[in-house]
């Protein structure tokens, strides 16, 4: 149980990194007013920059070359809205003359009046009235009207001939202020945003390397190093995103236009530009835009061929975009997953409304790659991005700790599809070894658990035994041009042996099962009591090699025991001291090559190709890191 200090740190650790979170969060709805264009700003700047780029390259000058792209750019967008807004209004003008197709269209939805599903409705109803067993409710009786009180003929209440006048209140008409009020009004908020967006824009592109130097001088100079990084990570991934995105909504809308208008649809323009604009909004955006085309075609049309027709259109072009078109482009680019993506969509639109999905993708890009090089912020960056959580090895250890060996299986079998066995024992079952035998030792791992995970692990490698079979072949040993020794022949014998305990058994295992496949003949001993007689009562020669199978830190005593009583009692024995998954330090070199004067390997492969390396090429122990994995010798 956890210390009551160790406790209190864990809580002002969580309270320091969940407060700036809620704070930042407070600024972004409170000031969504100025950050919304400045964030819009930023995304056009984006945009533009490589058009601006491309124009000062041709020595035009940042200025006009600024002026030149926003212009043409905002022109463009102005005149599509223009149009787009015409159309809109034909629309609207032209929907009274389909008031009788949408009638008998709703008509159609709703089904008949007297149809066999109406009556069906109306008996479950008389049947559940029955069911009820409550009777009906008696009607009182209706009391007789009384006689019309006469009023005085001068009331105010009422006319000359007795009856209530009718009050009815009538405005004035508006005057020419008002008018212009009304119309002008709704306008200018949007107007407004879209003249700061403009201005805003142009100048970020006009002083970009100034505000950049800015930020990372805010960041701090003994930073740099790392903002620089995080600055050219977001801003690489956010330019291609939006580049990306806007060429293949381009292409989308423009698909769209050329369907409807073949299709018979009027106004094919105005849909073809909203269905491309909308889908800047994640998944809601490509609903929207099929939507109101289909209704239109419903609205128009006295059959269904048309609406079909435009159903079938946006479900292909949808299809070919989001599961074809978009993953090969973009790619891993943004780093997002798919559920952070929908979960940020819902936060920028509570904190900014609509505005806030259409930006909430790019600004989670920055926000994940603020978590990837913060440290305070990590957890921004597992829980955003789209990289595995947990390494292989690390699914493998936790399935088998919560004794789930199917899903366990399930890893196993996707690692297998593009990796070799050796690879398999190498990245995964080993790792999860050392997990385990790690945690037992700290007294983390509690017996039954354990006993459960080296029997799974162990049945696994029983099982791949026949599985490798089917598996392509392992890597033959690297060959030599020299005149082949006993060391090198396919008929050298291995003998395989555990350092210490059970989890070193099993990897010797998985050693002696690649070995056999490559062509060894291999012999893998259990833990047993006296390692020498097994090993006399084999009949050890002069070409066999004895691998010490051994997982650190933990084993490294006894195999360094071992290795020693072997080279006393075989002296022409050829000793391999496999340290699984060692990570050398910058002075391990020397010290494994002190405490073993013989072959270290660290992984299956390497053990491989060392027991095919004749011994008169071996190359001399060495004092650095390297001597640990290569220029070690194999034998004294």
């Amino acid at each position: 149980m956890p210390s009551p200090a160790r406790q209190v740190d864990r809580g002002s650790s969580a309270v320091s990194t969940l407060l700036p979170v809620v704070v930042t969060l407070a600024v972004l709805y409170f000031g969504r007013d100025i950050l919304i264009p400045f964030s819009l700003a930023i995304l056009v700047a984006f945009l533009l920059t490589p058009a601006v780029k491309r124009l000062e390259s041709w020595r035009l000058g940042r200025i006009p070359s600024v002026l030149l792209v926003v212009l043409f750019s905002f022109s463009i967008v102005g005149g599509l809205g223009w149009i787009a807004g015409n159309q809109l209004i034909d629309v609207v003008n032209e929907l009274p003359q389909y008031k009788e197709n949408i009638s008998h269209k709703m008509e159609m939805f709703r089904g008949p009046s007297k149809g066999g599903l109406a009556k069906a409705g109306e008996s479950v109803k008389e049947l559940a009235k029955e069911l009820s067993g409550s009777p009906a409710p008696e009607q009182a009786p209706v009391p007789a009207p009384e006689k019309p009180k006469k009023s005085h003929p001068l009331t105010p209440l009422s006319g000359i001939d007795g009856k209530p006048l009718l009050v009815q209140t009538v405005e004035a008409p508006p005057t020419i202020l008002e008018s212009l009020r009304n119309i002008v009004g709704p306008l200018l908020a949007p107007f407004g945003t879209a003249v700061i967006v403009i201005s805003f824009a142009i100048v970020m592109l006009a002083q970009r390397e100034d505000l950049r130097s800015r930020i990372l001088r805010l960041i701090g100079q003994d930073q740099l190093n790392l903002a620089t990084q995080a600055f050219d990570d977001a801003a690489e991934r956010v330019s291609r995103y939006l580049r990306l995105q806007f060429l293949v909504n381009t292409a989308y809308g423009s698909v769209i236009t050329a369907g409807l208008y073949f299709i018979g649809i009027p106004n094919f323009l105005l849909w073809g530009v909203l269905a491309g604009a909308l889908r800047f909004v994640p998944y809601l955006g490509p609903i929207l835009g099929a939507s109101l085309p289909v209704a239109v075609a419903l609205a128009i049309s006295g059959h269904w061929t048309p609406p079909l027709l435009c159903v079938a259109l946006f479900l292909v072009a949808e299809t070919i975009t989001g599961y074809l078109v978009e993953p090969a482009l973009y790619g891993t680019h943004t780093g997002i997953s798919t559920l952070a993506i929908l979960v940020a969509a819902t936060v920028w639109t509570v904190l900014w409304g609509p505005i806030g999905l259409v930006l909430s993708t790019p600004l989670t890009v920055c926000v994940m790659v603020i978590g990837r090089y913060v440290p305070q912020f990590e957890f921004l960056h597992v829980l955003l991005g789209d990289q595995p959580a947990l390494s292989p090895s690390a699914q493998i250890y936790q399935r088998l700790l919560a004794m789930d060996i199917p899903e366990a299986h399930a890893v196993i079998d996707a690692f297998l599809k593009d990796h070799t066995l050796s690879e398999l024992y190498d990245d995964l079952l080993i790792p999860a070894l050392g997990m385990a035998e790690e945690d037992r030792h700290k007294g983390e791992l509690d017996e039954g658990r354990g006993k459960f995970l080296l029997q799974s692990l162990e049945e696994f490698v029983a099982e791949l035994a026949d599985y490798a079979v089917q598996q392509p072949s392992e890597p033959e040993p690297v060959e030599r041009d020299t005149p082949a020794s006993p060391s090198s022949s396919k008929d050298v014998r291995v003998i395989c042996l555990p350092a210490g305990d059970k989890a070193d058994e099993i990897s010797a295992s998985m050693l002696g099962q690649v070995l056999e496949r490559v062509g060894y003949a291999t012999v893998s001993l259990p833990l047993v009591g006296s390692v020498v007689e097994v090993l006399e009562s084999l009949a050890i020669q002069a070409g066999d090699v004895v691998c010490i199978s051994a997982l650190p830190p933990f084993a490294l005593i006894n195999a360094r025991s071992l290795s020693k009583e072997l080279r006393v009692r075989f002296p022409q024995l050829r000793i391999l001291v496999a340290l699984w998954g060692f990570a050398a330090g910058a002075n391990s070199g020397g010290r494994l090559s002190r405490a073993f004067p013989l072959g270290v390997v660290t992984t299956i492969g390497e053990a491989v190709d060392r027991i095919g390396v004749p011994l008169s090429e071996t190359p001399l122990p060495g004092n650095s890191v390297e001597g640990v994995n290569s220029a070690l010798p194999v034998s004294d």
